[in-house]
């Protein structure tokens, strides 16, 4: 999934920097210059609840967008729903299409 959303990103002409996980992209967003985060929700290690959290926490002021596409017992609505009330900018419930991505990529930015 990263390896898609990182293609239709770099073909919209978007520079990146990849995280593997959520204490990679922590690690990432505190010592580097981010305008925007886009963050899966359900990740090994730092889920993205808890990347999202630990954001805030340190006075993180870079928009986010959270994506998930749930998992057996807990749904993609409740976990996107989760990150809304805890502060992102946009949601996208996968799977998502290219202009979904763009709409929530320019609602975030805005």
């Amino acid at each position: 999934f990263r390896g898609m959303m990182t293609q239709m990103l770099q073909q919209d002409h978007h520079q990146l920097t990849i995280a593997e996980n959520g204490q990679q992209g922590l690690n990432l967003a505190k010592n580097k210059s981010i305008d925007l985060i886009i963050t899966d929700i359900l990740m090994p290690g730092m889920d993205g609840i808890e990347l999202i959290r630990a954001l805030n926490s340190s006075g993180n002021k870079i928009p986010i967008i959270a994506v998930s596409g749930g998992r057996r017992l807990i749904t993609a609505d409740f976990n996107l729903e989760s990150a809304s009330l805890i502060g992102v900018c946009a949601t996208l419930s996968k799977p998502f299409a290219r202009n979904d991505l763009r709409n929530a990529i320019k609602e975030a930015l805005a």
